[in-house]
């Protein structure tokens, strides 16, 4: 398991931190919470600690392959990346609330043993992000128009305590965790865009630093056969509390914590939980055993919670609130985004207001017709674009008679003699150059709506802006 190889350094560094020595200390003289502030820390720590196991169960998931694979699953080896060449359609059921904006480029890397060198071709002032995270979920690094321009670039991922130099003409980029993923999205105008787009992702590479500059051919990947095919989410939901907490603290010593978590490191290990230490339950105190049994489900229950009020409703418009990408100590926060939908991006990159109901608060209903109007001073403000897209009550794209699931400004919408605009959402096509601003509704049943701005500008950013009510026609 990659993890294995990625936590030599890291033991070390855990190891002799003031956290383990402290957690040795409480170990050693036998001191156990009561049983109600055991109950609280399990729960915390289980909070905590779930972004971490979910990473690792989607990696194992996802690297599970031969050859990189952009048919059926998704997946590759580690260190090779995997493009997808399509946007899918209503028959697509393996990801729920799907985007047709971008095209994927996918790499889960491992870095323990040498920098993974990133090859991107000049993109032609086309937008494209590769937004990097640890195991942690945090963006560390987000390379793309935004940030770094489009022209051709070179980065050297390298783990924490990697000592050397990158070759000339190459960029340093330091992960937090030798082991991480990198989520690439290029702006993709329709599928008369295709073409262009698989050009671009065909020269975006992934080399070891000791093959860089050397013909390299990728190794075929180890499989595992019988391998867990649940999606990674059930499969964490389903861990009982021995289970979940032993890979919890087996991958906290192999990914070492952020610099900020020390207190919550320090309240762990009243119980047991000790980065690099391993943990068996049955060994535990019987308040402990009991706490950590109950954690999951309280767990879960807490982040369940947390998600009525983690955003703010504006216009019927469910809006969450910052911080997404990046996190610091707010775990909570991480675990809910984590659960939500794993691999945000931060607010700086793209905001993905959801709709749930009209502006008068009622679910949306697919037998009713629904207008959209954007005054001209209410155009989402966006640097790259921006899009309106459709989802049934699966959370899949709904099918429909012309094949669209989103809409947005790079199609060609009719807007209004005073700039305003309006989007006409509904089951059956509405009359005259209407149509051209037509998003089909589902056949029946009701549906929610994702409006997903790509760079953002500051008004939508620090609340200036806001969508608009979603109201019914007429």
């Amino acid at each position: 398991m990659a993890g294995r190889h990625a936590g030599s350094h890291a033991r070390e560094m855990s190891n002799s931190t003031q956290a383990s020595g402290e957690a040795s200390t409480a170990q050693a003289s036998g001191i156990t919470p009561a049983a109600e502030e055991a109950a609280e820390i399990a729960i915390e720590a289980y909070v905590y600690g779930y972004p971490l196991v979910l990473m690792e169960m989607s990696r194992r998931q996802m690297t599970n392959f031969e050859a990189p694979s952009n048919k059926g699953p998704l997946g590759a080896p580690m260190n090779q990346f995997v493009h997808l060449e399509a946007f899918p359609d209503a028959k697509f059921t393996e990801v729920v609330r799907p985007n047709a904006d971008t095209l994927y480029s996918l790499v889960w890397f491992d870095v323990s043993a040498e920098p993974l060198v990133v090859q991107v071709p000049d993109s032609a002032g086309r937008y494209y992000l590769l937004p990097m995270l640890d195991m942690w979920t945090d963006v560390f690094a987000s390379p793309g128009k935004r940030t770094t321009g489009t022209g051709e670039q070179r980065f050297a991922i390298a783990g924490p305590t990697w000592a050397g130099q990158p070759p000339d003409g190459v960029e340093l980029i330091r992960a937090p965790t030798n082991v991480g993923w990198i989520i690439g999205r290029t702006q993709t105008n329709g599928k008369p865009d295709y073409d262009a787009v698989h050009a671009f992702q065909a020269g975006i590479s992934a080399t070891p630093l000791s093959a860089w500059g050397h013909y390299y051919e990728p190794p075929k990947g180890k499989v595992v056969p019988n391998a867990a095919k649940v999606p990674p989410a059930e499969q964490v939901a389903s861990m009982d509390g021995p289970t979940f907490f032993a890979r919890f603290v087996e991958l906290l010593g192999a990914n070492p914590p952020h610099a900020n978590d020390y207190p919550m490191l320090e309240r762990m290990a009243r119980l047991g939980l000790v980065p690099g230490q391993g943990f068996d339950a049955a060994k535990a105190p019987p308040v402990v055993r009991a706490a950590l049994a109950a954690a999951p489900a309280k767990g879960q229950a807490k982040v369940a919670a947390y998600a009525k009020r983690a955003s703010a409703v504006v216009n019927g418009w469910s809006m969450i609130l910052n911080p997404v990408g990046t996190y610091g100590t707010d775990y909570l926060k991480r675990a809910l985004i984590a659960m939500m939908g794993l691999g945000a991006n931060t607010i700086e990159d793209a905001i993905y207001p959801t709709g749930f109901t009209d502006g008068d608060g009622r679910p949306f209903d697919s037998g009713k017709a629904y207008v959209m109007h954007f005054e001209a001073s209410e155009i989402p403000p966006v640097r790259a674009f921006w899009s309106l897209t459709m989802y049934n009550d699966r959370e899949l794209f709904a099918d429909n008679p012309i094949n669209r699931y989103a809409i947005g400004d790079r199609d060609d919408l009719k807007f209004n003699d005073d700039g305003s605009l309006d989007l006409f959402i509904q089951r059956n096509p509405p009359g005259g150059d209407q149509k051209a601003n037509w998003l089909p509704a589902p056949a029946s049943g009701r549906f929610t709506l994702n409006l997903r701005l790509y760079w953002p500008k500051g008004d939508a950013l620090d609340g200036r802006w806001s969508p608009p009510p979603v109201k019914l026609a007429g």
